[in-house]
C-alpha cells in the first residue's frame, strides 16, 4: 500500500472562523519503507497568522509574502495524495482546513479527500493503545524513543518525517526510515543513510550527560537503606542484581 505521511500548519483555528493552511508536508511510504519522495510547501494565506499560532510554529506573516497561494499547488498537492493512505495525526484537524481550502476554490469533486484517499489517525490508534495517557507527537516520541530532539517548534515536513517513525513503531514494522528503491542514499559501503531531513535535525550539540556526585551517591544507597529496612527487604531492583553480583 502507498501511504502519505501528512502534517499542516495553520494561520490559526478553528477552521469555521476563516483560518487558512501556510505549510504542508508530506513524506510518501512504500512497503512500510521511505521511498524519498516528498510533497512541501509554504503558502501565502491572505490574512494574518495568529500571535499563538506563530509561537507554535515560528512562522511569521513577513516569510509568507512571496509564497504561493493554494490555488497555485492545488493540483500538485491533489496528485500526490490521490488514492493513498493518509496518515495524520488529529486527522480531523487537518482533514477540515484541506476540505475548506480546495472548497474555496470551488473544487467540489476534490472537497472531500475521504472520497479519494482512506485515511488513518493516528492519534485515535493512540488513544485505543494508551488511554488516559498524553498522546500528543511528543508524548508518542518519548514513550516509543524516537527521536524529536530537533523540533523546538511545529514544522510540517519535520513532523510528518517524525510521525512516520511513530507510526511505524507503533504498528511494529520497519522503523528506521531509510529510503527505499534505487533513490535511497548509500555511503560508500552501500548502507542506508538518514533521510536529509533527519540528518538536519541531528546536527546539534550532543547531550551533555551529568553523573552523580560521590556525596549524591552515598545518600542514594542511604535511602536504600531506609526503604530495606522500612519494607523489610531490599528494594526490587537491588534483588535483581543480587544474581548477577554473586554470578
Amino acid at each position: 500500500m502507498r501511504s502519505v505521511v501528512l502534517d499542516t500548519e495553520t494561520t490559526g483555528m478553528p477552521v469555521a472562523d476563516g483560518h487558512r493552511i501556510i505549510e504542508i508536508g508530506c513524506v510518501e511510504l512504500m512497503g512500510r519503507r521511505l521511498t524519498g519522495r516528498h510533497f512541501h510547501v509554504y503558502l501565502q494565506p491572505d490574512r494574518e497568522i495568529d500571535e499563538g499560532a506563530i509561537a507554535v510554529h515560528g512562522i511569521t506573516n513577513d516569510a509568507l509574502k512571496d509564497k504561493p497561494r493554494f490555488k497555485e499547488v492545488a493540483d500538485e498537492f491533489f496528485e500526490f495524495i490521490k488514492g493513498a493512505q493518509l496518515i495524520i495525526h488529529n486527522a480531523a484537524f487537518d482533514v477540515g482546513f484541506i476540505n475548506n481550502e480546495f472548497a474555496l476554490l470551488k473544487q467540489h469533486d476534490r472537497a472531500d479527500i475521504s472520497e479519494h484517499c482512506s485515511i488513518l489517525d493516528t492519534l485515535m490508534m493512540a488513544r485505543e493503545r494508551h488511554p488516559g495517557q498524553r498522546n500528543n507527537l511528543d508524548a508518542l516520541c518519548k514513550r516509543y524513543g524516537v527521536d524529536n530532539s530537533g523540533r523546538e517548534l511545529h514544522g510540517a515536513l519535520l513532523d510528518a518525517e517524525i510521525l512516520a517513525d511513530v507510526y511505524l513503531t507503533m504498528t511494529g514494522g520497519q522503523t528506521n526510515l531509510s529510503l527505499a528503491g534505487d533513490g535511497s542514499e548509500g555511503d560508500s559501503n552501500g548502507r542506508q543513510q538518514p533521510s536529509a531531513i533527519r540528518r538536519l535535525s541531528a546536527e546539534r550539540t550532543p547531550t551533555r550527560v551529568l553523573r552523580a556526585t560521590a556525596e549524591e551517591l552515598d545518600a542514594h544507597l542511604a535511602r536504600l537503606a531506609i526503604i530495606e529496612k522500612s519494607a523489610g527487604a531490599p528494594p526490587l531492583w537491588v534483588q535483581l542484581e543480587q544474581p548477577k553480583a554473586e554470578a
